[in-house]
């Protein structure tokens, strides 16, 4: 039996559509708007990337530090770097690339390597 989508997952991709409708209508609160989507991209990306793995093409895979690293790199790379030197609709900001480090920090410590306590 297949495993249903996190709501964590569904919540995150609800509040990325708010966000985006709130850009659209001219609502604009600056840290959530710059930031909060940044920070939300990793574990989104992360879990999506295991949920395919596992349930879609039958893997039994877990994410490691070493996933979630790349994961942030790879992303900082990707919107902070290449996509604004292609278009003009994407800023490079070092302080977004902080917002990936920050989720897939967080993604890390709370879903692969919980703390004990």
């Amino acid at each position: 039996m297949k495993k249903r989508i996190s709501y964590w997952f569904l919540l995150g991709l609800a509040a990325w559509g708010l966000i985006v409708l709130m850009r659209q209508t001219g609502i604009y609160i600056p840290v959530i708007n710059n930031y909060f989507t940044d920070c939300i991209t990793v574990p989104m990306y992360c879990y999506l990337i295991e949920y395919v793995m596992n349930n879609v093409l039958g893997y039994h895979w877990r994410p490691d530090l070493k996933f979630v690293l790349t994961s942030v790199l790879y992303l900082s790379f990707l919107f902070e770097i290449l996509c604004p030197g292609l278009s003009g609709n994407f800023t490079g900001d070092l302080f977004d690339a902080l917002a990936y480090s920050a989720g897939g920090t967080i993604y890390y410590f709370i879903k692969v390597k919980p703390l004990e306590t």
